[in-house]
């Protein structure tokens, strides 16, 4: 397996440059566009991996699985379902849709920025500081690992440059599907986006997914089977923003992508995945990643269609 793992990564290196990496945070313009890492977590125990997959990143969107999923745990299904839609949005994952008709939760999703700032809103605690708290003890429950943390040039940036986010939100709040400040809940969402993380961790994550709610070696449940099939629904539709139909096709399983070059992938009761490279497509996902998830599939057969 390891063989295979650095035979991909070999075979695929030259895709890394291809994707640019984003520049629209500018601590994120300091990435080596070099790097490309995996890790995969099996059901049987045993892992696997190649390359850079102890470089830490940020999160940036592979966050948004795991926002939802605390909002169900929090909620539950039919309330968070009755605030934030499950439709793929056919657009870029920044889109602002500006038309004369009225905004409604159907129109939301989580996988993209909007949907994700409503979600921030969801998360209980006293306040947005503790939101967070709660949000970064689940990522580092899910993902085996203490170390995790904010990482705090990152969030700076985020906070200093990410005004269509703020016109994200105002225009949420202008609908009534935000009551709080604005400001807090954009704190909360500029931090989750910014927990600096690596591709073990992401595999671990996935897994947890494949593995409907349950840790890797403990087998302790953390969320209902039902939680892992949502969010594992919405991540086949819309998880790779608008290239999602095409990993459908070329891959074929749930995953979820990041601008800081993370890739998450779930198969389901067989393994997680977490790939890094941070040169990105026109759409925002690791060029590199995803060809490297795509000959993964075509070799175990993972495509679940």
């Amino acid at each position: 397996m390891e063989e295979l793992l650095e035979q991909l990564l070999e075979d695929c290196r030259p895709y890394t440059q291809q994707g640019k990496v984003a520049t629209y945070i500018p601590e994120l313009a300091n990435g080596d566009a070099n790097d490309l890492g995996i890790y995969v977590l099996r059901s049987d125990g045993r892992h696997y991996q190649a390359g850079d997959y102890k470089k830490r990143f940020t999160i940036q969107s592979v966050v948004k699985p795991i926002l939802l999923l605390l909002a169900l745990m929090d909620n539950g299904e039919e309330y968070v379902r009755s605030r934030v839609g499950v439709e793929a949005t056919g657009k870029p994952f920044d889109a602002i849709n500006v038309t004369d008709q009225t905004l409604f939760s159907d129109h939301l999703n989580p996988m993209v920025n909007m949907g994700a700032i409503a979600m921030c809103t969801l998360i209980k605690g006293k306040d947005y500081e503790e939101r967070f708290r709660r949000l970064l003890d689940l990522t580092r429950q899910l993902a085996g690992d203490q170390e995790i943390d904010l990482d705090q040039q990152v969030y700076l940036s985020e906070k200093r440059t990410g005004n269509k986010n703020r016109a994200l939100a105002f225009l949420l709040k202008t609908y009534g599907m935000i009551e709080d400040d604005v400001e807090q809940v954009l704190d909360c969402y500029f931090k989750a986006c910014s927990i600096s993380v690596n591709s073990k961790d992401l595999a671990h994550i996935g897994f947890v997914l494949a593995n409907r709610g349950k840790l890797p070696q403990t087998e302790e449940r953390i969320f209902p089977s039902r939680y892992a099939t949502y969010v594992n629904a919405i991540l086949m539709t819309c998880g790779m923003y608008d290239g999602s139909g095409d990993f459908a096709v070329n891959v074929g399983v749930p995953a979820k992508s990041g601008v800081g070059g993370g890739i998450m992938a779930v198969v389901p009761t067989r393994m997680g995945i977490g790939i890094f490279s941070p040169g990105l497509d026109g759409k925002g996902n690791s060029l590199a990643g995803i060809k490297v998830l795509e000959e993964l599939s075509k070799r175990m057969y993972l495509s679940i269609f």
